[in-house]
């Protein structure tokens, strides 16, 4: 399709009454260079470069509706570069999105809704928050795969009720990233034929001419991968970025990638072309020239003229796209009312009726009749019971779905080009795997959780961030979560992870005991509207714990007394994961010597800070300053709860390669070792 809501003008033509396509583009121009300015700080070069492109793309194809940002069937735009993001105010504005020109303005000042990279949930429009480069690209093959997930699932034949495309900017530094190989191969493997990737190509990075570090054959590597690619075209051409385009939508069997000539900060007369122009203001001399250059007649900043508004301005079009999409959806919801709920409550994030009711009865029934087993079997018991009532729920592992238990019975492998499915095999990509599931929680319908070991948490820590900066619902499953694994030695055993993940604001980081705290983890962690979670689990068995009804209630409140003493309490230990067990085996070995010992298990600490000040008092009473701490890895978080007086074992060296047992014993995390420390705090010896 050609256009979507007005004839096609030439590149340098004009329908009669309407600014020129170039004259529209330069609006880009002219705001991102004014803002960078104004705030001294930013990056003119890849608006000025994309302008064209940017232009073509909203005007002739994007389907969206300024005054509804939220349009479920809306076309999504990417802007992976996202240090280039004036581009993308400049397009919400022109466009008629719910952004100001005094917020263009404000341009990376505080509080507005113009930061120096897009934040999603700032400003309407923005799909994802970019700027470590090549995230934003891997976040739009999530979008695109869940685009074409959920239309397998929901579309009928006389009603397409999903059936939008994914857009996607991308720079040099997002393609040097390794998680764009990571992403664009299991994309180009999937044949997702409805993302098209733009690719700046314009040779230039912040230190200068990128063929210094950078002579890949990129379109060559895109093409081994498995997509399209349209090679050459001249990114500042309105009718070769079109043909570029129509070539790109009538392939529906690949991914496309458009590799675009450009020149970076093109109209700067002195600087387009140079480094010098990516990542600083121009300067008032170089902005006046640049205006003379593109025969910008108004010196004033920020000024753009009426008629240039007026075509760019997008709120009927979209007023009517979206009316359209609405009589097919209610077609569908005619036929077929169920499914039609069924797909608006996914879409709207909300779980089925009585969820949280029966699962809290399974929460019970586990504490009745559970088992000793290790909390990756009883996660993947777990996922189970919750895939059989939340179809939404989409899982994957990185080539470990065994060894994480995320294999569950009933589950179904997607693969293209039917992709009907809710498992995905990411094959060994933990970066690409997780900022692909932050791109599924971002577009909608699903409930993504991804799996690998815990030491590989690593190699997805930027995109877990992400997750957490964003606030959005991405569940990460992270099995062999200690010294507990046991043989395969210190470089797989984690002993710095929890803790690290521990320190990322809005992350949720569950570390559970036995198999009814496994259950308590994935219901929070389902259940939260505001964050990522994440659950460390083992690979060894553990026993199922005694508790009360309290003791099962308290789990979702991130820590609760697991064991309290018939009399007042002269000392408190508090475990996690697999040490709650000899924990509380020492502890009764104390008691038994005549010492009263509070047992305190805490399998999310950042829930428990979240908790009143009169809840965390009542588990952890001040007054009681016999304190031990115990954790299957470094130990410094918990010297915060122990104090000065206390005691908190742990491993603050990397593992050893040894069966489990032995570990245990080596790091003195055994009932005997944590007995002593209790003795320890008390004053005491041991009873002859």
């Amino acid at each position: 399709m050609q256009a979507i809501d007005t004839p096609a003008r030439s590149s340098t033509g004009a329908m009669k009454g309407r600014p020129a396509r170039r004259e529209l583009a330069n609006a880009i121009r002219i705001l991102a260079m004014d803002a960078v300015q104004q705030a001294n700080s930013g990056h003119p070069g890849m608006p000025m470069g994309m302008a064209d492109i940017a232009e073509v793309l909203v005007n002739d194809y994007m389907r969206c509706n300024p005054a509804n940002p939220d349009w479920i069937d809306r076309d999504r735009l990417v802007v992976s570069n996202g240090h280039g993001c004036m581009l993308q105010y400049a397009l919400l504005h022109l466009s008629g999105y719910d952004l100001s020109l005094d917020e263009i303005r404000n341009f990376r000042q505080m509080h507005s809704r113009t930061p120096g990279h897009p934040e999603y949930g700032l400003t309407p429009g923005v799909e994802t928050t970019t700027g470590p480069l090549g995230q934003g690209l891997a976040n739009a093959v999530g979008m695109a795969l869940a685009e074409a997930a959920l239309a397998a699932e929901f579309n009928t034949p006389d009603a397409a009720i999903v059936d939008h495309w994914t857009y996607c900017m991308v720079g040099d530094g997002c393609l040097m990233e390794g998680i764009s190989h990571e992403v664009g191969s299991l994309a180009g493997h999937l044949g997702l034929g409805k993302l098209i990737v733009f690719y700046d190509d314009n040779g230039i990075s912040i230190d200068g001419e990128v063929d210094g570090w950078f002579s890949d054959d990129t379109p060559q590597r895109f093409e081994a991968y498995g997509w399209q690619v349209v090679r050459d075209v001249d990114g500042h051409d309105a009718d070769a970025i079109i043909e570029a385009t129509d070539a790109a939508r009538a392939n529906r069997s690949q991914p496309t990638l458009i590799c675009c000539k450009t020149v970076i900060g093109w109209g700067s007369p002195n600087k387009q072309g140079t480094e010098g122009v990516h990542g600083a203001a121009l300067g008032v001399d170089e902005i006046a020239a640049t205006r003379t250059q593109l025969g910008w007649a108004d010196a004033t900043p920020f000024a753009i003229p009426e008629p240039t508004y007026a075509a760019w301005d997008r709120r009927k079009q979209g007023a009517a796209l979206e009316n359209a999409w609405q009589q097919t959806f209610a077609r569908f919801e005619a036929n077929d009312p169920e499914r039609a709920g069924e797909f608006l409550r996914r879409q709207a994030g909300s779980l089925p009726d009585g969820w949280h009711k029966h699962m809290m009865r399974h929460l019970h029934h586990t504490q009745t009749a559970g088992s000793d087993t290790a909390t990756r079997k009883s996660s993947k018991a777990m996922i189970e019971a919750c895939a059989a009532r939340l179809p939404e729920l989409f899982g994957g592992s990185a080539d470990l779905s065994g060894s994480n238990g995320t294999d569950w019975n009933g589950y179904r492998a997607l693969s293209g080009p039917s992709y009907l499915g809710n498992y995905l095999h990411y094959g060994v990509r933990e970066f690409g795997m997780t900022a692909m599931a932050n791109g599924m929680s971002l577009h909608g319908g699903y409930l993504p959780f991804v799996a690998t070991f815990l030491t590989f948490s690593d190699y997805a820590r930027n995109a877990i961030r992400m997750a957490a900066l964003m606030r959005i619902r991405n569940i990460m499953v992270f099995t062999h979560d200690s010294i507990g694994l046991g043989e395969d030695g210190p470089t797989h055993q984690s002993v710095e992870h929890v803790s690290s993940l521990r320190l990322i604001p809005n992350l949720d980081v569950w570390r559970p005991a036995d198999d009814v705290e496994t259950i308590g983890a994935w219901m929070a962690a389902i259940e939260r509207t505001d964050g990522p979670s994440a659950l460390a689990l083992t690979r060894q068995d553990l026993p199922h714990l005694e508790r009360d009804i309290p003791g099962v209630e308290g789990i979702l409140r991130g820590g609760y007394v697991l064991h309290e003493p018939a009399c007042a309490p002269d000392a408190l230990v508090i475990a996690t994961g697999s040490e709650v067990a000899p924990t509380l085996a020492a502890a009764k070995r104390v008691m038994a010597e005549g010492h009263a010992v509070r047992v305190v298990s805490m399998p999310c600490v950042d829930v428990f800070e979240a908790q009143d000040a009169k809840y965390q008092d009542q588990v952890l009473p001040p007054k009681i300053t016999a304190r031990v701490a115990v954790e299957a890895g470094v130990s410094t978080l918990w010297r915060y709860y122990v104090g000065r007086a206390g005691r908190a074992l742990g491993v603050d060296t990397y593992g050893e390669s040894a069966p489990a047992p032995a570990l245990f014993e080596h790091f003195g995390l055994t009932e005997t070792h944590i007995a002593a420390a209790l003795r320890d705090v008390l004053g005491v010896t041991e009873n002859a």
